[in-house]
Parts: C-alpha cells; structure tokens; sequence
C-alpha cells in the first residue's frame, strides 16, 4: 500500500531531527508502496526517484528532506534492504525480502532493536533458545528463556533434582564452604578456589539474579525495554558459562 512521506512524519522539522537510521524506516515504508507499481521494470530508478518529477512533499524545504532521504537510502543499501537490480541500468533497486517484510515502523523499530543484543557474543544454549524471541520484540519472554537456560545449566551440572529450582536452587548449588568444618556441605558447583567471603558473594550473586529478574518476569507482565533485555540476557550468558566452568 502506498503511503507518502508527508503522511508518515508530516512535521518537516520532526523529520530532520530524525538519526539517519530512523529517516531509513520512514523511507522504507513509503519504498514497499512505491515498489508496486514499478514492479514491471524490474525496479525503483535512484535519480528519477530524486530527480524526475520534482516532490513538492515539504514545498521549500525540500532539498532539505531530499538530503536527509539520500543519507537513509544509503544507509538502506548498506545493510542490504535495497539491492542493485541484476541486468538492469545503474541506479535501478529492487527492496530485499527482509526489506520486503517490515511493513510498520514498529518492525523497523524491531529490526533495529536486534542490533543491541550480540548473537555471537553470547553463550551458545542462550543465543539459540532466546535470540529468535527477542527479535520478535518478545522481551520478557527472552529474559525468562535466558534465566530458564541458566536455571537447567545449574540444576544438570550440579546433579540436583527436577524439583530443585529457583531461589533455593542457587543458594544449594553454591553454598560457601565452611572451612572450619568437616565436611561442610558446601554446594556442588562452589568455586574452592575462592575465598570464602567470595564463594558466599557468588552464591549472592547467582540467588540475587533470579530473584530479582527471572521471578517477576515468571509470575506477571513486566514492562521491559529492548536495550534493558539486552543487557540482563548478556548477563545470564555470563551466568552460564560460570555454570559450564564449575561443573564437576
């Protein structure tokens, strides 16, 4: 469906105070409903777009949004929602199928939110159960996936039973040992390395975690943002492999 620029940010003003990358998801939207009807070319032509006829969208201040759209078709093409047509003139771009599929500025908003949480520098268990969630815009759900992920890791590693979970769980698995004790009982995945004020500060550490991230977004809707996501899920990844390193 076609829908103009003006239509989208009707302010010009507003408009050119955008980030370039956000001009993009402007530009996009009104490029899915251009593209319909150059489909039999093969293509949308880069200089007539610019050039051929003159758009009076913003009357005089329109070399202005003219610059402002170049940038964003830029930005468009670098990462690959505007392809160069194969066989045609230079200029002539067709729109990716990723390009193809954000049809709102909230999945552009979702496409670039997945940019704040790095794929490959997460643990591996993580990035492949919650990474898809949080492209979806889905957060909470990520988190809990995050921590749920942590939560097996420990439980396995740890030899404890299905019906030890959460909280408790945390506290049992890294239980500080008592050195002025035999046979302290200390948890099975307690870092002896440690001191002992910092075996304890870990216990803290992993207990706190759930407690205060997993256990709300368990038990009700919490309103969480995609950057906040980001940095509690990098959080349990961390979690993890402390997890992986401590296993027996």
């Amino acid at each position: 469906m076609y829908i103009a620029i003006r239509d989208l940010v009707s302010n010009v003003d507003d408009l050119l105070k955008l980030e370039v990358e956000e001009v993009a998801g402007v530009l996009l939207l009104h490029l899915n409903g251009v593209m319909d009807s150059h489909r039999h070319t093969g293509g949308i032509n880069y200089r007539n777009f610019f050039e051929c006829p003159p758009r009076q969208d913003y009357d005089r201040r329109q070399n202005e949004v003219d610059r402002a759209l170049m940038e964003a078709w830029a930005w468009l093409k670098n990462v690959g929602f505007l392809v160069e047509s194969p066989g045609l003139a230079h200029d002539f771009y067709f729109i990716s199928r990723r390009g193809e599929a954000i049809t709102s500025r909230a999945d552009f908003s979702k496409y670039r939110n997945a940019g704040l949480l790095p794929k490959d520098q997460l643990h591996p268990t993580i990035a492949s159960k919650v990474y898809p969630a949080f492209l979806r815009g889905d957060y909470d759900t990520a988190v809990f996936g995050a921590f749920r992920e942590v939560e097996v890791g420990v439980r396995e590693g740890g030899g404890y039973c299905p019906s030890d979970t959460g909280v408790d769980l945390m506290r049992k698995a890294f239980k500080p040992e008592d050195k002025n004790k035999l046979n302290s009982g200390s948890g099975t995945l307690t870092d002896k390395q440690l001191q002992p004020a910092e075996q304890e500060a870990m216990a803290h550490l992993f207990a706190g975690a759930f407690g205060f991230y997993r256990n709300p977004v368990g038990h009700r809707h919490v309103l969480t943002s995609a950057q906040e996501a980001a940095e509690i899920i990098c959080f349990a990844s961390q979690l993890l492999r402390i997890v992986d390193r401590l296993k027996p």
